[in-house]
Order: C-alpha cells, then sequence, then structure tokens
C-alpha cells in the first residue's frame, strides 16, 4: 500500500535571536517540530509556531500559465546560481502565495525526490506542462544543461503569455464596454422611460414615432426581459459547449477569425510569433526539426497553422527546404519566409526565428494599442448614439408639445 507523500506547509512563527531581540517570520516546512528545529539551528529561539491558515481568496486560486512561467524563470534563476534542484524546489514552494501552485511544486518535488527525473515528474502534470515543456526539460537533463534549458522555457513562455495577455486585451476591452452599454440600455428602459409613458398618456396627442418604438421596446422588455436574459444566456452557453464539443464548430471559429477585420489581422501576426517563438526555441534546444515541427503544430492554436505546419513537416522530411515549404502553404508573410531562407544558408536558423518571433510579437504590441485608440471613440459614438436616442426619444413629445402651445 503507498504511503501518501507529506505535504509542506507554511507556518508563522516568532522567537528571540542571540542577542534576545523578538523577531518573526514565515517558513515552510512538514510540520512545528522540524520548523523550530530548523529554526534553532539558524540560531533562533521560537516560543511559537503556528500554522498559516489559508486566504479565503487564494485558497481556489487557479494556477495560470503565467505562475507555471514564473516557476520556470524562478527555476532557472536557482539553477544558474548552482542551487541543488530540491532545495530550489523549497526555497521557490515558500515563496509562493497560491496555494494550488504551492502544492504543486511540492507535489513535483516528491516526485524527484522518489528518483524520477524533472522531466518524468513534469508530465504527470499535463493539465500544467505540456509536451513541448517537458520534452524540452528532457533534452535539457540529457544534455547536462538543464539551467540553460530551463532559462530557453522561461522566456518561451513569457514571450508567449504576454502575447495571449495582448490578444485577450484587445478583444476584452470592446467586449466588456458593450456589455455595459447593454446593461445600461436595458435599466433605462425598464424603469426610466416607463415613467415617462406614464406622463405621454396625459397629453392625450399621438407621440413620434421614434417615441411609440422606445416605449414599445420597453414595454416588451418589461414583459419578455426573462426571455431576453435566458436568450442571450443560452446563446453563450449553446456558443461555448459547441467550441468545446465540436471540433469543426472550433476549426470553423478559427478559420474565420482570421478573416475579421482589423482583429483578424492581429491574431495573424500572433499565430505567426507563436510558430516562429516555438520553433526557434526547439531548434535551438538542439531537437531535430522534423521534431521540432511536431512540437510547433501543438502549441499553434489555429488549425490554420496547424495544417500547414503538418504540410511543412511532410515536407522537410522528403528533402524539402523549409523555407520553400513555408512559401507553398501560402499561409506565411514573405519577411518570414525571407528570415527563414537566410538562417538555413547561413546555419542560425533558431536565431532568424527569433528575430521573426520578435519583429511580429512588436507588431501585435502596435496593432493592439492602434486597436484600443481606435476602439475608444467607436465606443463612445455607440454610447452617445444608445443613450442620447433613448433621451431624444423621451423628450420629443415634451418638445412637440412646446411647440403647440407656443403656436
Amino acid at each position: 500500500m503507498a504511503v501518501k507523500a507529506a505535504e509542506m506547509s507554511i507556518f508563522k512563527w516568532e522567537g528571540t535571536d542571540k542577542k534576545g531581540a523578538k523577531i518573526k517570520g514565515e517558513l515552510g516546512g512538514l510540520n512545528p517540530a522540524l520548523v523550530k528545529a530548523q529554526l534553532r539551528k539558524q540560531g533562533v529561539n521560537p516560543t511559537k509556531v503556528t500554522k498559516k491558515g489559508k486566504n479565503l481568496f487564494s485558497a481556489g486560486k487557479k494556477i495560470k500559465p503565467m505562475d507555471i512561467a514564473l516557476f520556470t524563470r524562478q527555476m532557472a534563476t536557482m539553477m544558474k546560481a548552482g542551487v541543488p534542484l530540491l532545495q530550489s524546489f523549497d526555497i521557490i514552494g515558500e515563496g509562493l502565495e497560491n496555494p494550488n501552485m504551492r502544492d504543486l511544486v511540492n507535489a513535483v518535488k516528491q516526485e524527484v525526490a522518489a528518483g524520477n527525473s524533472f522531466a518524468t515528474a513534469l508530465r504527470k502534470k499535463p493539465e500544467y506542462f505540456d509536451d513541448l515543456y517537458c520534452n524540452l526539460v528532457d533534452a535539457g537533463e540529457q544534455a547536462g544543461a538543464l539551467e540553460n534549458l530551463l532559462d530557453r522555457v522561461a522566456t518561451y513562455k513569457e514571450k508567449t503569455e504576454a502575447l495571449k495577455s495582448k490578444i485577450k486585451k484587445a478583444m476584452n476591452y470592446p467586449i466588456a464596454v458593450v456589455v455595459v452599454a447593454v446593461i445600461v440600455t436595458a435599466i433605462l428602459l425598464i424603469k426610466v422611460v416607463p415613467s415617462f409613458a406614464e406622463v405621454f398618456k396625459s397629453f392625450g396627442a399621438e407621440l413620434p414615432a421614434f417615441t411609440q418604438f422606445v416605449v414599445g421596446l420597453s414595454e416588451g422588455l418589461q414583459e419578455w426581459w426573462f426571455a431576453f436574459l435566458f436568450g442571450i444566456a443560452g446563446g453563450v452557453y449553446a456558443f461555448s459547449e459547441g467550441k468545446k464539443r465540436s471540433k469543426k464548430f472550433r476549426e470553423w471559429i478559427e478559420r474565420t477569425s482570421l478573416k475579421l477585420p482589423v482583429v483578424g489581422d492581429i491574431l495573424y501576426k500572433s499565430a505567426v510569433a507563436r510558430y516562429a517563438r516555438t520553433l526557434s526555441t526547439t531548434f535551438a534546444a538542439g531537437v531535430p526539426l522534423v521534431e521540432a515541427l511536431d512540437s510547433v503544430a501543438g502549441a499553434a492554436g489555429n488549425v490554420v497553422f496547424k495544417n500547414a505546419v503538418n504540410q511543412i513537416k511532410q515536407d522537410v522530411s522528403s528533402g524539402t527546404q523549409l523555407n520553400f515549404s513555408m512559401r507553398t502553404t501560402g499561409v506565411f508573410p514573405s519577411m518570414a519566409i525571407q528570415m527563414t531562407a537566410i538562417g538555413e544558408e547561413s546555419g542560425a536558423l533558431d536565431v532568424m526565428l527569433d528575430k521573426v518571433a520578435t519583429y511580429y510579437e512588436a507588431e501585435v504590441d502596435n496593432a493592439v494599442d492602434g486597436l484600443t485608440a481606435l476602439m475608444e471613440p467607436i465606443i463612445m459614438a455607440v454610447l452617445g448614439v444608445l443613450v442620447g436616442g433613448l433621451i431624444i426619444a423621451m423628450y420629443l413629445p415634451i418638445f412637440q408639445l412646446g411647440n403647440v402651445v407656443g403656436g
């Protein structure tokens, strides 16, 4: 029967130093007794050691890709400083705020302590460490250059996550504003317009067509608001489930997204950057080109590029040059193809691909900034039309009444 490995916890401690001065802090350990023993070794006389309670807001915190990127960077720094692997896990684990991330680091440490390689330990957590990550760590261990490979992986994760963050920023900003605009408009239609409608009834005159339309919309929303709400929620849920369960639907979304105005260009450039960054990282790590292309296809993030990379892999396997194969797919931009050709001729393919990735990452940054600047006046105009339109519709009858009275 397997014995469950003891989990490390964070303990708060209070005590006195050699001069009798009161000091306190936090320390990781398996239990209070071991923490006290560790403190005494450091010349501290512990008076109180208590397990640190989990933060209510961080207890259920999910492990994000950026957490993995930070962990990788810290591991690379520790290894370069000559800190032993197991001790690196302890030092990093103690400094983590997210308890779930701390548990993950501890689980990986226990696997390594049991005699497994670092890459094998990571492969047991595929939800956090993908094949590309594990393969690169494995290559580093076999070549005896783990610290250099971890540094490359850390750079790769940081760059790709920064790129994803930029894309999300470009998408989330207009979506958030549109949602707020819809909510504000719904509140005005449900709460404000009915008050005006009651006043209009006392006029006795026929209301302007625009006002009648808004009042009718308000009455319909008041009566059927639950149907509207259910319809929106159902649509979002159906889209989400369809994307998860239907490969064809997901591929259609990925293809269509590249054809969208402005946003499609950002997604296209980010896919090129991801292709170049992944291939540069894997090829520089000593992974053969055909095998490296396997990792690139898995990290493509878009079916158009995934299919193109798979086609490139077949061509390269049969002896075709990488740049020529990239050109025949009709997917990659000329600049990326030409830089790849120069890299192949000069024997510095990884360096040239890194330059391509850096160039297109900068292009995405500029495009996102441009989109944000473009969206601001458009969003203001949309909000102005929605809210201003409702106000005009409500005051039109009052203006007409004023004209009648004035006449």
